[in-house]
């Protein structure tokens, strides 16, 4: 349930609110609005009653959240959540561009990717130094020296870093030279590692399982937010189906159905949904349309000397292409909501 406090409550009065349903057995999530303060209760709510909850000093309304999904949902939090990473808005009504090459490979390869990035106008660098991969022989990525690299294309170019993080015992570590957490398809569902993030002060990005359902997507996120982490940028990467002309199915439809359910942002992943470079930046387009908060793309000054994901990443020139048509989109998105 969600307790609604009055517009002039003192702040006594919330600490109240939050001792008294602590002292039920409930755990508390607070959201500050800009005209309301919400108390979400966490947990075992079967002593805690809303009648109680409504005689309380300061407490406007208390409202039963129907889905299972409570911190995520527009019925907790209205309006919609922006992630602030380094002066960057995700989900501040402009799209934003994460580009960068699947993987860390060495200084030169990550430095040069990074000022492709920058100088087309990308505002955050992707790059992988622990890699999950289907066959045990592929390339794994370079581990804590991928890192390094990848803290010192951020401070030659100044772009927030975000990279993946594999197992729980690795999250404070990663955390050390990232901006954003990325949590992978492969471990939407693992729920010690969600919980591992969701207890440190740094944005994560969470992507669709591949075979994962609408609820079950913001169930993990869910499980990050129940842990106090409240800045939850969700990432639709495709679907597996029957399909076989892409590596995935890029699931569109489920853009627009999270603005509607969920108050958090969500981006795209074109690369990864589609697996093709020639379908990347038409698929791209497509997500900004569906209303996405931005694109995550695979870039690479050679794609044809990529350690891993060649197929699917855009060579610089391909790159500034998409660049040119998302900044295009921009303005004509500006000017669309002016005439509104």
């Amino acid at each position: 349930m969600v307790i609604v406090l009055k517009q002039d409550a003192s702040k006594e009065q919330i600490n109240h609110v939050v001792e008294v349903v602590r002292s039920l057995g409930a755990r508390t999530h607070i959201s500050r609005g800009e005209e309301r303060t919400i108390i979400g209760v966490i947990g075992d709510k079967r002593n805690v009653q809303k009648e109680q909850l409504m005689a309380l000093p300061g407490v406007e309304n208390v409202i039963s959240i129907l889905q299972p999904y409570k911190l995520v949902s527009r019925e907790f939090k209205h309006d919609d959540t922006i992630v602030r990473v380094n002066g960057v808005e995700i989900g501040g009504g402009t799209p934003v561009m994460i580009a960068g090459p699947c993987s860390v490979e060495n200084e030169r390869q990550i430095i040069e990717s990074a000022w492709i990035v920058k100088n087309h106008g990308g505002q955050l660098l992707r790059g992988g130094a622990f890699k999950p991969r289907t066959n045990p022989y592929s390339f794994q990525g370079l581990g804590v020296e991928g890192l390094r690299l990848l803290q010192k294309a951020k401070e030659e170019t100044g772009l927030p870093i975000v990279t993946e993080v594999m197992q729980a015992g690795d999250a404070e570590l990663v955390a050390e030279y990232s901006d954003i957490l990325q949590i992978g398809a492969r471990n939407m569902q693992n729920y010690m590692l969600l919980k591992a993030v969701g207890r440190l002060d740094k944005p994560v990005l969470l992507k669709r399982g591949m075979s994962a359902t609408l609820k079950e997507f913001l169930m993990s996120a869910e499980y990050i937010m129940s842990e106090g982490n409240n800045n939850v940028i969700l990432c639709e990467r495709g679907i597996r189906t029957f399909v076989d002309f892409t590596r995935n199915t890029l699931d569109l439809n489920i853009v627009p159905a999270i603005k509607k359910l969920s108050h958090l942002p969500i981006i795209v992943d074109p690369s990864h949904g589609t697996g093709r470079t020639d379908l990347v930046i038409p698929m791209g387009l497509a997500g900004l349309a569906a209303g996405a908060d931005g694109l995550m793309v695979e870039i690479h000054p050679n794609p044809e000397k990529a350690w891993s994901d060649a197929d699917q990443t855009l060579n610089p020139e391909q790159f500034a292409e998409l660049m040119h048509k998302f900044k295009h989109f921009i303005e004509w998105q500006k000017s669309l909501y002016a005439e509104i």
